[in-house]
Formats: structure tokens, C-alpha cells, sequence
């Protein structure tokens, strides 16, 4: 089931698309430590009880579901806005693999999932199921947490390096300047999506 949840496309796998077509794979690597270290943080607070307290918290959830969206908003911008800035310029590539944009993929990937409350709903619903009620819940939750996080890193490694396998075609102008353009799009669609979700379903 988790393997099922981690391959369908949302936030995570838009944003390391867009850091491994710009950056190369390094930066898509990067990007998906930070996600990994954003879905530990989400396994710790699960299992301390803080995820259940935003979820129950009409006002907490609220805030943190619009700071997310605003920052997937901000994300999309800023990809579009990077674009059209490479069209105006065209000019000859030049490498972007410095250690600051190894920082920002990573930031990017942390905040992209830190910052989607939806993952925290995740944890709290789709878990506990799995876990027998009347027993020590602690160890359990811990396993699959760690679990999600491996499976998900595993995943997310293949798809970066089969993403830059075919780099000689994603390198185009032409390729990028689309794929670029539809990352920048998919992200603002999902800050959106994440600004109109309801607090309880």
C-alpha cells in the first residue's frame, strides 16, 4: 500500500522532477534527503501525538496548510519565473551544480513536505491501522514511519536515475523549457489544490 501511495504523483515527485532537469541528478538527490528528513520529522510527531493535535486543531491545520500552499505557489512562480528568464537570456549552459543550489533542492524538498498537512492526515489514518489497539503503539508506529521513509527513498532514487538516464533528451532547450513550464504550472495547481482542502473530511 505505501509503495502504491509514494509512486503517484504529487508535490515531492514535481519538485525532484524540476531540481534534477535543472540541477542534474545531484540536486535531484538532494532533494529527496530533504524530503526523507521532512517524512521523519512527520514520523516523530505522529508518534508523540503533535500530528493529531494540528489535525484536531481547525486553526492550526489551517495555518499550516496555507503556509504550504503559499510555499508550492512561490515554488511554481519561481520556476515559470526562471524560465522566462532563460528564454530572454539563451545563452550557453552553464553548470549549476554549486553548493548552494545543492542547499536549495534540499530546502526545497524539507519545506515541500514539512509544509503538506495532508502528510501528517497520512500518518495518523492510514497507520494506525496496522496497529493493534490495547498495545504499546510507540515502536510500531516508529517501524513504519522509518518503514514509508525507506521505501520512499528507494523509490524516489530510481526515478531520479532512470530521470537522468534519458538526460540527453531532457537537456534539450526545447524539452526543458516545457517540462520546466509544466513543474512550474503542476506546482502552483497543487498549492491551490492544498489552499481549498478541507480541515476534516
Amino acid at each position: 500500500m505505501c509503495i502504491l501511495l509514494i509512486i503517484l504523483p504529487g508535490p515531492d515527485t514535481a519538485v525532484a522532477t524540476k531540481n534534477t532537469l535543472t540541477v542534474g541528478r545531484a540536486g535531484g538527490y538532494k532533494t529527496v534527503l530533504g524530503t526523507c528528513c521532512a517524512l521523519l520529522i512527520h514520523t516523530t510527531a505522529a508518534v508523540i501525538g503533535l500530528s493529531a493535535i494540528i489535525v484536531k486543531s481547525a486553526l492550526l491545520f489551517s495555518i499550516f496548510k496555507y503556509v504550504g500552499a503559499v510555499y508550492l505557489v512561490y515554488l511554481g512562480i519561481k520556476t515559470l519565473w526562471a524560465l522566462k528568464n532563460k528564454e530572454a537570456a539563451a545563452a550557453a549552459e552553464v553548470s549549476i551544480e554549486s553548493k548552494f543550489e545543492n542547499k536549495s533542492c534540499f530546502k526545497q524538498g524539507f519545506l515541500t513536505n514539512l509544509l503538506n498537512p495532508k502528510v501528517a492526515v497520512f500518518f495518523l489514518t492510514f497507520l494506525p491501522q496496522f496497529v493493534h489497539s490495547g498495545t504499546q503503539t510507540f515502536i510500531p508506529f516508529l517501524i513504519m514511519g522509518i518503514t514509508y521513509t525507506v521505501l520512499t527513498a528507494i523509490w524516489f532514487f530510481f526515478y531520479i536515475y532512470s530521470l537522468n538516464q534519458i538526460s540527453a533528451f531532457m537537456k534539450k532547450p526545447r524539452t526543458q523549457r516545457v517540462f520546466e513550464g509544466l513543474t512550474g504550472t503542476v506546482l502552483i495547481g497543487f498549492g491551490i489544490k492544498l489552499a481549498l482542502e478541507r480541515a476534516h473530511h
